[in-house]
């Protein structure tokens, strides 16, 4: 199986005064919650400095399947260094196509941030451990109450100075559904957003 070498049309451009920050297109489901929360990303300066992140959202608010044949188009701008698409795999009903999206995805190199059963469980992971197996209705439910909102649109500053523990829930998550060896759709609750924020963060400096 082909990928696609992630970081490297970097290294052929010029050299400036100053480091070229790596180009991600992020494409997304939603048109709410999760551009809200890429956008809050894109303006912490520890990310802004490093990472040049732009955001498409398919006007139809496309299926799986859609969103990553729209990323296979974009990566073949060299301009672009990594391609993600952000969706969710919905209970009790999954979306349509979504281990082929996932397959074709893998074939070509796009980067995958899949939460399971929505983006609200990676939201919900901010504020606590999420354990249990949950309908999408639920993690809804869930994550506005934790936040106190009301509807889709979220105060994504909240969520930033959060965003490591999160990570550290969700990787813990995919940790676990490893040893049980349980693949998507039957990883739930996962999310793979932890992944995107170790690809859009800079690296940890090194001890000297």
């Amino acid at each position: 199986m082909t990928r696609r070498r992630t970081g490297g049309k970097g290294l052929r451009r010029k050299t400036a005064t100053r480091p070229e920050r790596k180009t991600i297109v992020v494409f997304c489901e939603g048109v709410a919650s999760e551009p809200d929360y890429i956008n809050a990303l894109k303006r912490l300066p520890e990310i802004r400095g490093n990472t040049a992140i732009s955001i498409e959202i398919d006007p139809g608010q496309g299926v799986p399947l859609t969103l990553v044949q729209l990323a296979i188009a974009r990566a073949a701008d060299e301009e672009v260094d990594e391609c993600w698409c952000v969706f969710d795999v919905e209970w009790p009903k999954h979306h349509p196509n979504l281990q082929q999206a996932i397959r074709l995805a893998g074939e070509h190199g796009i980067r995958l941030a899949v939460s399971n059963p929505c983006f609200e469980l990676w939201l919900a992971l901010h504020f606590e451990d999420c354990t249990a197996h949950l309908h999408t209705a639920e993690a809804e439910r869930r994550s506005r109450h934790l936040e106190g909102r009301t509807g889709k649109r979220i105060d994504a500053a909240r969520y930033m100075p959060l965003r490591a523990t999160a990570a550290r829930r969700a990787s813990a998550l995919a940790r676990r559904h490893a040893r049980n060896r349980a693949e998507s759709p039957h990883d739930n609750p996962s999310s793979s957003m932890y992944e995107f924020l170790a690809a859009v963060e800079p690296p940890a400096p090194t001890a000297t």
